[in-house]
C-alpha cells in the first residue's frame, strides 16, 4: 500500500512497508544543480561502489552547494518517519551532515548487486531516463520490477510476509531510506546511459 502526499510543492509517496522509505519527485531547481555539479566531477568513485558501473565523486565545494537543497528532502523525510513509526520516536530531531556523494552512470548490462551504505540515510536520485529504457521496462512480462529497477529487502520472515519492496523510477525520483537496508539495482539491456546521483548523510546528534 502507498500514500501519497503533497508536502512543500512536491509529490510524496510512502510505503506502507518495514522500514520507512520515501519516494520523492524533486523540483527543477534541485535537478538541474545536480547535473551541472556532475560535470565538475574529476574524481573517478566506481572502486568505491559494489556495481561494476563507472561514478565520480562530487567535490566538497560541489557537496557544499548541494547541502541546502538537500536538506529540504531530508526534512520531509524526518516528518514522514514520525508518521511511519510514531511521534515521539526522536528524542532529539536529527541534524544531518552529508558523508559521501556521487554520480553513477549506468550502462548497458551495468547492475548494483545487493548492498547497503555507510551512514544513517541514504538516497538515490534519477536525473535522466531515456525513452528506450522506459518501453524496455514496460514490455518486462515478468512478476520483477523489470530492466533498470529498484529493489530492496528486510528481513527473513515467512515467503507470505512482504519482505521486498521493488520499483520502476522515473525521472527525478528521489528515494530516501535507511543506510542499512539492503538493495540492489536490476541491468537492462538497452543501449543507453542513465544517470543518477547517491549519497549518504549521517546524524550528527547521535
Amino acid at each position: 500500500m502507498t500514500k501519497t502526499n503533497k508536502s512543500e510543492q512536491v509529490e510524496v509517496k510512502t510505503f506502507k512497508w518495514g522500514p520507512c522509505v520515501i519516494k520523492i519527485n524533486i523540483l527543477d531547481d534541485f535537478k538541474q544543480l545536480l547535473l551541472k555539479e556532475a560535470l565538475k566531477n574529476k574524481n573517478d568513485y566506481s572502486d568505491q561502489l559494489a556495481s561494476n558501473g563507472k561514478a565520480t565523486e562530487y567535490s566538497q565545494k560541489s557537496q557544499q552547494i548541494i547541502t541546502p537543497y538537500l536538506a529540504r528532502y531530508l526534512d520531509i523525510y524526518d516528518k514522514l518517519f514520525l508518521n511511519h513509526h510514531g511521534k515521539g520516536y526522536f528524542i532529539i530531531k536529527p541534524e544531518y551532515r552529508l558523508n559521501s556523494l556521487w554520480c553513477n552512470y549506468q550502462k548497458r548490462y551495468d547492475f548494483n548487486p545487493p548492498h547497503d551504505h555507510a551512514g544513517d540515510l541514504s538516497f538515490v536520485v534519477y536525473l535522466t531516463i531515456p525513452e528506450k529504457l522506459n518501453k524496455e521496462n514496460a514490455e518486462h512480462k515478468a512478476r520483477s520490477c523489470g530492466p533498470g529497477g529498484i529493489q530492496f529487502m528486510y528481513g527473513d520472515g515467512p515467503r507470505d510476509c512482504v519482505r521486498r519492496l521493488a520499483y520502476f523510477p522515473a525521472e527525478g525520483d528521489m528515494f530516501i531510506f535507511p543506510a542499512w537496508l539492503h538493495h540492489w539495482v536490476y541491468p537492462f539491456k538497452s543501449n543507453i546511459t542513465r544517470v543518477s546521483v547517491s549519497g549518504n548523510v549521517y546524524n550528527a546528534k547521535k
